[in-house]
């Protein structure tokens, strides 16, 4: 599995969280630097992000990927449209959650969401 970043970096517990849900630490990690201009379309935005990674179609394809949001919802509503075109499905997405009663502001994993079952789920409710 490759975890590709659009958030904060991940912590080395966040990465032992993550391999003890999936069974074996990521390949990769790759943070992607995500500053978005909120006066130019996000849809270019996003294109040119995901362009600029090199990523081929194949690898788009065939890749484990697990994606970390951006935390600004409407480039991450882009970013999940634009992922779906290039890899024929939905992504598995990360959410992180405060670590109660910490004195300094710490995330843990809460899950790992597979979008594409959600997709195929809520589809037996049409």
């Amino acid at each position: 599995m490759i975890i590709l970043n659009f958030a904060h970096p991940l912590t080395s517990r966040q990465l032992d969280q993550i391999a003890a849900l999936v069974g074996n630490m990521p390949e990769r990690v790759q943070d992607v630097r995500s500053q978005f201009d909120l006066e130019q379309s996000f849809n270019q935005q996003i294109v040119r992000l995901l362009d600029n990674l090199g990523i081929t179609t194949e690898q788009w394809q065939a890749g484990g990927w697990l994606i970390v949001l951006p935390s600004l919802n409407y480039a991450a509503a882009v970013l999940l449209a634009e992922l779906h075109g290039r890899m024929g499905h939905f992504p598995a997405i990360l959410r992180l959650r405060p670590v109660a009663g910490a004195l300094v502001t710490e995330y843990d994993v809460a899950e790992i969401i597979n979008l594409e079952a959600v997709r195929s789920e809520a589809r037996t409710r049409r």
